[in-house]
């Protein structure tokens, strides 16, 4: 009998790229969507583009009684929470909801697999993903799975509360949890508020003649940018091991806002960046966060894991991509995908 792996948050960026690569590896995969959201099976369309084969269910992260349901209906071999809030810069505006979305939900979660361990005598094995905005102000460059958190936002500290809730559960209750710190990693999937799709989607359409500039904020922030594929890749192989672990999912190569903005421009080949830009002081943060780089020596080395994809060739491909959209104003199809 095949797998089963239930992916929560599955029409996210990252949720496509796992789902896609399970179904590719034998799976059966389930996936949840918020209910009423524009994925919602009442009102799929677009998402068949991505998740054909997927059994998809409405079920929103804060519901411990929904949860609780499809877990024990489901039975999963395997569950990656994939869903949550995402935006580090809009959860300052919204930062209870985080908290329930990203932090209390996780550990309703857990709980649940408490119970369900007791009832049946198993449990499935968890991946949460944890973030590299955990880190916050840091002296140690580039971080390992020992840097110390400090947290700069409230997604941050939401994300930190879960990974030691994970951690926590997996030592005290021995569940199979494991957590990969997942550094920026991009794709053409990535929704248009992420500063990386900003700036694909705003070049494509200066390169077309639809715009004259693209508006940013601070262009000195430097992070550690992948391809969400090859990030999918390493979640599905933290819950192969014999024993749960936590790991630093990163390329080990650190770059300036400004530099990423530079591989798009020539992506379009426009030579002349200065005259088609424009900063606003709105768009900074409140506690911006200077440099993340992680160190991926242990998932190279317990994992067998590394990128495939430059982040050149991924800020290339989403240019071509977002060119192509504007163009012929099909925003969603399976040849996005990969470069």
């Amino acid at each position: 009998m095949p797998r089963t792996a239930l992916i929560t948050g599955v029409a996210g960026q990252d949720g496509v790229y796992l789902a896609r690569h399970l179904k590719a590896l034998g799976y059966h995969v389930v996936g949840t969507l918020r209910p009423g959201s524009r994925w919602a099976p009442t009102t799929l369309g677009r998402a068949y583009a991505y998740l054909d084969g997927v059994q998809l269910v409405d079920l929103d992260q804060r519901d411990h009684e929904g949860w609780a349901a499809v877990l024990a209906g489901l039975r999963p071999d395997e569950i990656y929470n994939l869903a949550g809030f995402t935006s580090v810069g809009a959860s300052w505006g919204a930062a209870q909801v985080v908290a329930e979305s990203n932090g209390m939900a996780v550990l309703r979660m857990l709980e649940e697999l408490i119970r369900f361990r007791d009832r049946h005598g198993w449990a499935p094995r968890f991946f949460q993903p944890s973030s590299s905005e955990m880190f916050g102000v840091t002296d140690q460059q580039p971080q390992t799975e020992n840097t110390p958190h400090h947290p700069r936002s409230p997604y941050a500290a939401t994300k930190s509360f879960a990974h030691h809730l994970v951690v926590n559960y997996r030592e005290s209750y021995g569940l199979f949890t494991s957590t990969g710190t997942l550094y920026n990693h991009e794709s053409p999937l990535r929704s248009p508020e992420f500063v990386t799709r900003k700036i694909s989607r705003g070049v494509a359409e200066i390169a077309l003649g639809r715009r004259s500039t693209i508006t940013l904020g601070n262009l000195d922030v430097r992070r550690d940018w992948g391809f969400a594929g090859d990030y999918a890749r390493a979640m599905h192989l933290t819950l192969q091991r014999d024993e749960p672990a936590d790991f630093i999912i990163a390329t080990g190569v650190c770059r300036a806002l400004s530099d990423v903005l530079a591989l798009a421009f020539e992506a379009a080949g426009i030579a002349d960046v200065e005259s088609h830009l424009g900063q606003d002081p709105a768009l900074m943060r409140p506690a911006d966060v200077a440099q993340l780089v992680g160190d991926p020596t242990k998932a190279r080395e317990e994992l067998g894991w590394e990128p495939t994809v430059s982040f050149e060739r991924v800020m290339q491909h989403m240019v071509e991509v977002d060119m192509r959209r504007v163009s012929d104003g099909v925003e969603d199809s399976a040849g996005f995908l990969h470069p």
